[in-house]
């Protein structure tokens, strides 16, 4: 047996909104979308080796958390930084760097998920 990879999928409340955020504040890239046009129920996106993708909940119950985040790590801390800030997304996390070698801060995507993107300290 051989894992190849872990792909989240995120029940959202509003798909359009997720994806908005996403692509505009983050910059990930719309890979496919389920119907070709909005009301989408479903959406991958992606930018280099991540990929995540956004369910339309089906229960009309406000998704939640759950206690789940996603860590990312990127080149670029500071400029995905400027992007969210320029944004004007509340920082959560604010910028730090860890024990085990990594500069982070992280943010909420519109249904509470929180993300955390790191970069390796560079000495």
């Amino acid at each position: 047996m051989s894992f190849r990879k872990v792909t989240p999928n995120l029940i959202v409340h509003d798909v359009s909104s997720s994806l908005k955020f996403y692509e505009q504040t983050l910059g990930l890239q719309r890979r496919m979308t389920v119907p070709d046009r909005e009301p989408y129920v479903f959406v991958s996106i992606v930018a280099g080796q991540v990929e995540i993708f956004l369910n339309q909940d089906e229960t009309g119950a406000k998704p939640t958390a759950g206690g789940m985040s996603l860590y990312v790590e990127l080149d670029g801390l500071d400029q995905l930084l400027g992007r969210v800030q320029q944004q004007g997304v509340k920082i959560e996390i604010p910028v730090n760097e860890t024990f085990y070698g990594m500069r982070e801060f992280g943010v909420l995507d519109p249904d509470g998920y929180l993300i955390i993107f790191a970069e390796p300290v560079k000495r």
